[in-house]
Formats: structure tokens, C-alpha cells, sequence
């Protein structure tokens, strides 16, 4: 019989027997999640191994610390609280992101809401983060996570990051996380700077299916990212990725881009066809004409000259080759001549002819802009007649500002919708906003919402507008009429009968038609067809705006001349080398 002395050390040994362990090593472990025993002595919990067989964390952290719980719920959300605990005197600060890079040209994005704390702290989402500070002492962060579940791979991925964006180092990160499944949940969770793949101190699923991670000193600005898979259809997937606006992404080719492109296309078809039209229009306007163009006037038995439109000769030969030459300039002293404004004579010399031309009315608000450049061009302020030999002597006479007149004219007149020479039409400004529109619009669609092409598109059709600018014809529907109009006072010219005309207007119908036979070209034909006027018919000595054949009963050494006048006058302006000096050949009817 035993004492209780000795019962006592009998039962510390039976004890510590049972404590012991199997000296065969054959003998298996019993199962991590086997049965508890209600009599078992209670035995200190081994240390846990980690995901890499390191030893878990034992030690109380020293400094700041933080427990995160995430629970998945059933629509998807994550829910999370985290139990933060600063050592007193300290001040820290999370930035926790929502926006993530998720590749090189895509950021992931979540959203938080519900957002709450207890204890000593604050917390304030500011679109792209939630901003929390913690003073000293212990805090509760809780807030949901919309954003956090993906369809990857045939399975769901759920990826926080549990731990980011902290002004100071924390001495310890725990966090669990849950989710409404049965299956066993594979773990990755990665600790460093934003895209280390350094695996955490510890990252383990217990036998209950709840993910169990820690870390151990993590420093300021480092993350502890956790990545756990589920089952597909575990819950709803509701990740969102927002492209990156880099300079290649913003380019890509998208829809919108794409149907920018189509229209663009359809523009360019559309315009070229219209341009096409539109030259086919105006070169068929110079061949085709109108007919004969009834120029004289008749009242009573009197008949007078009357263009068609009110164009004057040097207004003519613009309209119908779009350049302004030296003939029109010829013609309109010819004209100013026959209007009364200038005189010319013959001079003859020893063995010389020269040609004078002198002031009969100063110019007036009668004349054109262009005719009164041209008049002062000849004769400036105080000089009332000059000889041609004398304007050479004197040096070239400077048309420059005659021909701007002669073009911005026709233009006034509404002839050209721009000048014909080098004018800047609707379609180039057009073309030169949309170059600007454009470039503008690529700069910033790179850098904000992309879709670029379509910048790039518009820069597209301002090039295609200037240069189907350079392509349309600047003459005007009015200016084609006339251009048609001009062929049957052609005609007139060719066919018209002296003796259809009353003696007394004969003169005046010959000297006002001469200036337009001048500018296109048929001057010969009609000193031929009025050679056999006797200009002194009406009672004056000759031709009232010529002289030096004074006498004469017919124009036949008008009519040879004349032709040596304009020959003269033709060189003395050529040598401006302002206009062009090509005398056109006489247009057929």
C-alpha cells in the first residue's frame, strides 16, 4: 500500500509519461486538426511553421502594430477591419491605394465605402485613396472593398493589399481573411516595395479554410499584398481595370478611333468627287459659252455699248485665265482713253515715233480701284502728260499695287470666292483649323482618355482640305456665267455689221468695244471690220481720244498704228516684271 507522498509521485510520472514522445519513430504523428481530449493536460501550441518552413512570429511586437480581418461576402465585397495599435507620442499615417498598376498599360481600380473608426483616429477617401492617421493608442479601421474579385484562369482571385502606404515602419502585420466556401484556398502574399515578389513571414490556410498571414518589421511605404484564390463562382466577380493612358495605349486602334477613320474616309470620297465636279463645271465653262451676248443697247434709234455683267476690260482677261497680264493693263489705258480720262498722241520725230499720253480728267469715284492705280502708275500727282520714252527713262513703272487692285477686284465683284493667284479660300482656313483642332486634340486625348486616332484623323482632314483647296476652282458660279458670257462677246465681235449700226454711234460702238478686242486677243479683226469709219463724221476732226492722224476719212492708219502703240506700251510695262507679259492669241468663237 502506497502513501499519498507516493501516490502523488506515481501519478507526476504516469503524467509525464504521457508527455513524452514516441521513442519509434515509425510512429505517426497524429493528425494538426484531430479531436480534443477533455482531460488532457493543457500543452503550450508548437510554434507555427511558415509557408517556406520558417518559424512564425513569436515575440509581442515592440512598436506599432496592425491586425487586419478580411471577410469576403457574398456579393463579392470584401469587409475589413483593421485593429491598429501606435505606441503613445507617435503620429502615423495610411495612404491605402485604389488605384493599382495591374500591367504595363492597365491600372486596377477598387472602391471603398462604409468607412468608419473607433478610437484614436480619422479616416477620409479622397478618390484615389482612403487616408487614415492614428495617434497614439489603440484604433478600429473598418471599411468595404468594391473591386477586390477576378475571374483569372477558370477560378476567382481575391488580391488586397492588407498593408500599404504607411508614413512609419510597423513592428508587426497579422491579417486573416475568410470567404463563403468549402474548398481549401490556395495563398500568396508578397512583402516589400510595390512590386517585389519577396514572400511574407508567414502565409498559411488553417485546417478551418481561414488564411492566416503575418509580417514581421515591415518599413515605411512597403506593402503586404495578399492574392488568394477560391473556386470559380465563389462569389460575383467585380474587378474594374482602367487602361493606362501611355503614348502607345492612347493610340491603339479603337472603335471609336476606327469609325473616326470611316468618316474621315467618306469625307475624303465625298470631296474629291465634289472637286471633280466642280473643275468639270469650270473648264466646260470656257469651251461652252452662252451664245450670242446682245451688247448694244438700242433706245430709239440711238445704240450704245454695254458689257455683260458691267466687267471692264481689264477686269476681262482675269476672269477668263485668272492672271493678271500685261494686256489688261494695256487695255484699261485704252479704255481710260475712250472714257475721257487720258489722251493719247503720236509724236513723231527725226526719223522717230514716240506716244504721249496726257491728263483730260483727273480720276474720280467713276473709275475702279485697279484704273485709278494704273492712271496714277502713268501720270502721278502734278505730271499731266508723259511720253513712253520718257517713262522709261524715268525707270520701270511699278504695277505691283495696280495688279493687288485688279485681283482683289474680281473678288468684290464676286467672280472668285478668293483671289486667284494666291488667295486663302473657306476650305484652307477650314483645312488650317482642323490641322489645329487637331494636333491640339491628339496632345490631349494622349494624356486624359486616349483615343488619339481621332486627333490624328482631324489633322488628316485639315491636310486634305488645304489640298483640295489648291484644287477648286476660285471662280464663282457668277464668274463661270461670265466666263460663258465673255465667249459671246466673242462673238459679237466676230459678226457684228457695221451697217446695223446708226452712223452717229459708230464711232462711239468702235471705240468702247476696242478695249475688250484688245484684251482678247482680236484687235486686228476689229480695226479691219471698222477700217472704212469715217471718224469725222459726227463733226470732229478724228478719233476724240486720239491723235496725231488728225484728217483722216478713214481708220486705216489707225489700224496700222495702233497696233504699234500697244506694241510700245506692252514693253515699257513688261520691263515692270510685275505682270505677265504674254499678249494672248485671238480666242476662236
Amino acid at each position: 500500500m502506497l502513501t499519498k507522498w507516493g501516490t502523488a509521485v506515481v501519478a507526476v510520472a504516469a503524467s509525464t509519461a504521457l508527455m513524452a514522445p514516441p521513442s519509434d519513430t515509425n510512429v505517426p504523428e497524429a493528425p494538426a486538426a484531430g479531436p480534443s481530449l477533455t482531460n488532457a493536460p493543457q500543452l503550450p501550441k508548437p510554434p507555427p511553421i511558415g509557408a517556406r518552413g520558417q518559424l512564425g512570429l513569436l515575440q509581442p511586437p515592440s512598436g506599432a502594430a496592425a491586425n487586419v480581418a478580411v471577410k469576403v461576402e457574398r456579393d463579392g465585397s470584401l469587409s475589413i477591419t483593421e485593429q491598429v495599435t501606435v505606441p503613445g507620442g507617435q503620429h502615423l499615417v495610411r495612404r491605402i491605394p485604389l488605384k493599382v498598376p495591374a500591367g504595363e498599360e492597365q491600372d486596377r481600380v477598387y472602391v471603398v465605402r462604409d468607412v468608419s473608426v473607433e478610437g484614436t483616429g480619422k479616416a477620409e477617401p479622397n478618390g484615389e485613396q482612403l487616408v487614415a492617421t492614428f495617434d497614439g493608442g489603440a484604433a478600429t479601421l473598418k471599411y468595404k472593398v468594391d473591386g477586390a474579385v477576378a475571374d483569372v484562369n477558370g477560378a476567382q482571385q481575391v488580391r488586397w493589399q492588407v498593408a500599404s502606404g504607411w508614413d512609419g515602419e510597423l513592428s508587426r502585420v497579422s491579417a486573416s481573411f475568410s470567404a463563403p466556401t468549402r474548398e481549401m484556398p490556395t495563398v500568396d502574399c508578397f512583402a516589400g516595395p510595390l512590386g517585389s515578389d519577396r514572400q511574407c513571414s508567414l502565409a498559411e490556410t488553417d485546417h478551418s479554410g481561414v488564411v492566416r498571414v503575418e509580417q514581421d518589421k515591415l518599413p515605411a511605404g512597403e506593402r503586404v499584398d495578399l492574392a488568394v484564390q477560391l473556386p470559380a463562382g465563389t462569389v460575383p466577380a467585380n474587378a474594374r481595370f482602367e487602361q493606362i493612358a501611355t503614348v502607345g495605349g492612347a493610340f491603339a486602334l479603337t472603335a471609336l478611333a476606327g469609325l473616326g477613320f470611316g468618316a474621315l474616309a467618306l469625307i475624303l470620297v465625298l470631296g474629291a468627287l465634289a472637286i471633280w465636279l466642280l473643275r468639270r463645271r469650270d473648264k466646260g465653262a470656257l469651251t461652252a459659252g452662252t451664245g450670242p451676248v446682245d451688247v448694244l443697247m438700242r433706245e430709239g434709234d440711238r445704240v450704245s455699248f454695254a458689257s455683260p455683267d458691267g466687267v471692264l476690260p481689264g477686269q476681262v482677261g482675269t476672269v477668263v485665265d485668272e492672271t493678271v497680264d500685261v494686256v489688261d493693263v494695256s487695255g484699261t489705258v485704252v479704255d481710260l482713253a475712250v472714257r475721257n480720262y487720258l489722251w493719247i498722241a503720236e509724236v513723231r520725230g527725226a526719223g522717230t515715233v514716240d506716244w504721249r499720253i496726257a491728263r483730260r480728267n483727273a480720276p474720280d469715284e467713276h473709275l475702279a480701284a485697279f484704273e485709278r492705280e494704273i492712271y496714277t502708275a502713268i501720270l502721278p500727282d502734278g505730271t499731266d502728260s508723259v511720253l513712253l520714252s520718257e517713262l522709261r527713262d524715268r525707270g520701270t513703272v511699278d504695277l505691283r499695287v495696280a495688279g493687288e487692285a485688279m485681283y482683289a477686284d474680281v473678288v468684290r465683284k464676286g467672280w472668285f470666292s478668293r483671289r486667284p493667284d494666291k488667295g486663302k479660300s473657306k476650305l484652307t482656313w477650314a483645312g488650317i483649323g482642323l490641322i489645329a483642332l487637331g494636333l491640339v486634340g491628339t496632345a490631349v486625348l494622349t494624356f486624359t482618355i486616349g483615343h488619339a486616332l481621332l486627333g490624328v484623323a482631324a489633322v488628316l482632314a485639315g491636310v486634305a482640305a488645304l489640298l483640295g483647296a489648291s484644287w477648286v476652282p476660285p471662280r464663282t458660279s457668277r464668274g463661270r456665267r461670265l466666263v460663258g458670257q465673255v465667249r459671246g462677246l466673242l462673238e459679237y465681235l466676230h459678226t457684228v455689221k457695221v451697217a446695223d449700226i446708226p452712223v452717229g454711234d459708230r464711232e462711239m460702238v468702235f471705240s468702247r468695244s476696242l478695249p475688250y478686242a484688245i484684251v482678247l486677243g482680236d484687235v486686228e479683226r476689229w480695226l479691219r471690220t471698222f477700217e472704212g469709219l469715217d471718224p469725222s463724221a459726227d463733226g470732229s476732226a478724228g478719233l476724240y481720244w486720239f491723235g496725231g492722224l488728225e484728217g483722216d476719212r478713214d481708220l486705216r492708219r489707225f489700224a496700222a498704228h495702233l497696233p504699234s502703240f500697244l506694241s510700245a506700251l506692252d514693253g515699257l510695262l513688261a520691263e515692270s516684271g510685275h505682270l505677265r507679259s504674254l499678249r494672248p492669241e485671238p480666242v476662236p468663237a
